[in-house]
């Protein structure tokens, strides 16, 4: 099936100035990314890790890829992985978007699709392998970064700990598959409620999705599908 994207972050812009004319419109626009031409500007970090990690069992990877054995491997993904030994890893994407109003605050709701082998009930070092994986979603007119405190790599926003939520961050799911089977399945995982992130002055809020985990194995996610819903307030 042929994914659309409605709507990028240039194109954004130009629509938030047209329909700002009408405040009681209060419209709803889509960032809607499925990697199939390329990673539409979204990027890739790591944080949660010690700078005294071993190198050599230290692994952190992300890259457009196709989707994996079992799946249509014609169609793209954005696959992130990463070696977890200090049993907090985070990994996650981030998306910068311009040409909203200064300083006003948005509803965000967010619909993210995976490709995950790892089956329900599994049993892992730190956690259980997908169960112990959380995906989260957030926003913010800060840009999401990693800052080194104390040797360690730390997440600048609040996404809270794990199967914490954060001020900036809500969990959507894990990374379980829904079978018992150790194959890739696609998984959608939603928003149950809007999260709400107020623009910066300049008229940009930051979105990321990423898993914070506690298995301490090899984390791998394909990211299919992200989609975001945003109205203002």
């Amino acid at each position: 099936m042929k994914k659309w994207i409605l709507f990028s972050a240039l194109s954004l812009a130009g629509l938030m100035s047209a329909c700002n004319d009408d405040d009681s419109l209060n419209p709803v626009f889509i960032s809607d990314s499925a990697f199939e031409t390329g990673t539409d500007e979204w990027v890739a970090e790591f944080a949660e890790y010690s700078t005294e990690t071993d190198s050599l069992t230290l692994r952190m990877l992300a890259r457009r890829s196709r989707l994996p054995t079992g799946l249509d491997t014609s169609k793209y993904a954005y696959m992130v992985e990463a070696s977890n030994g200090s049993d907090d890893m985070f990994m996650y994407l981030k998306k910068k978007l311009t040409g909203l109003n200064a300083n006003q605050t948005y509803n965000i709701s967010f619909e993210v699709t995976i490709a995950t082998h790892y089956p329900e009930g599994g049993i892992g070092a730190g956690g259980a392998p997908g169960g112990s994986m959380f995906l989260k979603t957030g926003a913010s007119g800060i840009q999401p970064a990693r800052k080194l405190v104390n040797k360690i790599y730390e997440f600048n926003l609040d996404k809270g700990a794990q199967s914490e939520e954060g001020v900036d961050a809500v969990i959507i799911g894990d990374a379980t598959n829904g079978t018992s089977e150790s194959t890739y399945k696609l998984v959608r995982k939603a928003s149950t409620k809007p999260f709400v992130a107020k623009a910066n002055e300049k008229g940009e809020i930051w979105l990321f999705v990423g898993v914070d985990s506690g298995y301490e194995g090899i984390n791998t996610v394909y990211y299919d599908r992200i989609k975001a819903l945003i109205s203002a307030q």
